[in-house]
Order: C-alpha cells, then structure tokens, then sequence
C-alpha cells in the first residue's frame, strides 16, 4: 500500500509496531517540484502510545489485514466502553482514551457501529450511526426542534436529515 491511500482507521506495521491511524492531514507542495506530504497521527496497538509521521505520497507502507465486525455499545464505565459482536455475542472492552474522537457520538444500546479486528483483537470502532447525543453542529435553518439528524462523524458537520 502506498502512502497516498491511507485513510482513518487504517492499520499498519512501521519499525515493528502496529499503528492504527485516527487522522491523516494531506499537506499540497508549495512548489512544483515538491512532494504531497500525507501527516498521519494515531496510536501504537497495545501500548496506546501516540505516533505522529509524515509520508510521501508514494512511499510504501505495510498494512495489515484487518476485520470488520457489526458491534453495539453496550455501556460505558469507568474501565472503558464495552461492546457486543452482534452476530456472535462476544464481548470488548476498549478504554475512553482510545476514544477520545468517538466518545461524543456514543451513547449506551447504540447499534450501526462496526469494530476493526485484527488477530481477535479489537483495535477500534468506525461510526455509521445516527446522533442523539446532544453533540453541537451547525443545521441549515430549515430543521425545527427534534428533527433527527445524520453528521459526518470525520468533520462533525450536518449532512441530512435522519
């Protein structure tokens, strides 16, 4: 895989450590001859250290081979959040700060949420869902009180109505 194709939620292998990616920023070249710069900051998997890099758009990484498991939110508490397989019924807790972008849009019993597995680990958890949260975004003006809404979940900005 190149450089250029990682995206949120990506897993890869860099100086033998597992790194799951949380953002990728795109830097453009201030020149013709520069390079698009691809700024990626996420964590180490299992030692929840930061890593922060930049990579040319070309340059070859390792990705690893991940899973993607339909999952609900079960409860949160002062461990973490506990997740459920919805299809095999297992169990996964993952700790608040590895949440730390996702807290927001969770609220307990919430289903359309799908976690990234890698070797039976869960690494993390990738939203679809449908906010209830009281989570503040700008709506047109058109939306009255109530109204379901459906946010992007990378920008936290409106995109329909639910």
């Amino acid at each position: 895989m190149k450089a250029n194709e990682i995206k949120r939620s990506t897993v890869f292998k860099i100086d033998g450590k597992n790194i799951i990616v949380k953002k990728v920023f795109v830097q453009s070249p201030s020149s013709r001859s520069g390079n698009t710069l691809y700024k990626v900051s996420g964590y180490e998997i299992g030692t929840q250290q930061k890593f922060e890099r930049s990579f040319k758009g070309d340059e070859v990484i390792d990705n690893i081979d991940m899973t993607r498991h339909a999952i609900q939110l079960l409860f949160r508490d002062a461990d973490g959040c506990t997740f459920m397989d919805t299809e095999s019924y297992e169990q996964y807790v993952l700790p608040v700060d590895s949440l730390d972008e996702e807290l927001p849009f969770l609220t307990d019993g919430l289903e359309g949420l799908r976690a990234l597995v890698v070797e039976g680990q869960i690494l993390g958890i990738e939203l679809h869902a449908t906010l209830t949260t009281g989570l503040i975004a700008q709506i047109p003006e058109y939306l009255s009180i109530g109204e379901k809404i459906k946010v992007n979940t990378e920008t936290r900005e409106f995109m329909s109505r639910a």
